[in-house]
């Protein structure tokens, strides 16, 4: 799984995850699948719905977008792309 993640949050639970599970190889693994696995149980107990049209709130998160979708599209793709490639360095 490769997640991309704020530095500073990345920085504050290596540090956590260091003074709970110790300096050793596999305290990063522990620390996420803990974090992971209470995300998890909170989600399942709360019933996360959208309420409305998701068409329109779409369309309300684009409004001051001024290309068309096609460009925005290719934007995109350009955008993710540059990401992944600076998560790996």
């Amino acid at each position: 799984m490769k997640v991309q993640i704020d530095n500073k949050v990345e920085r504050r639970f290596r540090e956590l995850a260091m003074r709970k599970f110790g300096f050793g190889k596999g305290s990063l693994s522990e620390a996420a699948q803990e974090a992971l696995l209470r995300w998890i149980s909170e989600a399942e107990g709360k019933v996360m719905e959208f309420k409305g049209d998701p068409v329109e709130a779409i369309d309300g998160l684009l409004a001051d977008v001024n290309m068309d979708s096609v460009k925005l599209q290719h934007e995109a793709k350009k955008f993710w792309g540059s990401r992944s490639i600076e998560g790996c360095i």
